[in-house]
């Protein structure tokens, strides 16, 4: 099934974009874009498309600043909240999922890190995660992959955002070549997410 419509957030409406498998899935990853982007960049799209054809549902959100036309981004306080919002509903409105994640790219995996907890997420991927702005390796943002969840990071080797270290419920895989749009070789990236997914345990047998 997909489908697109809107939720109402306390900072304005935000789109999300629907696919659940035939069958239906216990599993629903829902993932946030970039902060300058959009829930069609490619590896977004790859994640998608591997899912849902293993049996998860996928809903990518786009926060309500996106929709109302702007590309620079709310404060992080307005994402996180309409972010929440967001998940409240959906879990209203999938009453049969049972086992909800959260991730996103750059700054969408961001808000889903800073916001695991509070929306009952059981694990999170984090695609081209952004440890520090380009040049600026001492404002490191590792503390915010630390939630105690089940955290997969996806990034790429030539990433000017920097890699991060993997920890406990951590699992860091570096893709070689790929720089922070992770554009190389989308289905690569999905693949890996889609492997993560089913060690634990959560996409159909």
């Amino acid at each position: 099934m997909r489908h697109s419509d809107e939720i109402g957030t306390p900072r304005g409406p935000a789109r999300v974009h629907t696919d659940l498998p035939a069958a239906g899935g216990a599993t629903v990853l829902v993932l946030g874009h970039g902060a300058g982007g959009d829930v069609d960049a490619p590896d977004l799209v790859a994640v998608r498309d591997e899912l849902v054809g293993a049996g998860a549902g996928v809903i990518r959100v786009t926060q309500p600043y996106r929709v109302a036309g702007r590309r620079a981004p709310a404060p992080a306080g307005h994402l996180d909240e309409a972010w929440t919002a967001v998940l409240a509903a959906l879990r209203s409105r999938h009453p049969e999922a049972t086992r909800w994640l959260v991730g996103g790219r750059s700054s969408g995996a961001r808000v889903a890190c800073r916001t695991a907890h509070t929306v009952g997420a059981a694990g999170i991927v984090a695609l081209a995660f952004p440890l520090h702005p380009p040049g600026r390796p001492e404002r490191s943002r590792d503390g915010e992959l630390r939630t105690g969840l089940p955290t997969l990071v996806v990034n790429g080797d030539r990433d000017p955002f920097g890699v991060p270290e993997p920890g406990p419920g951590v699992e860091v895989v570096t893709r070689p070549g790929e720089r922070h749009d992770l554009r190389g070789d989308p289905a690569a990236t999905a693949a890996v997410v889609r492997d993560w997914l089913r060690g634990r345990g959560w996409l159909p047998t």
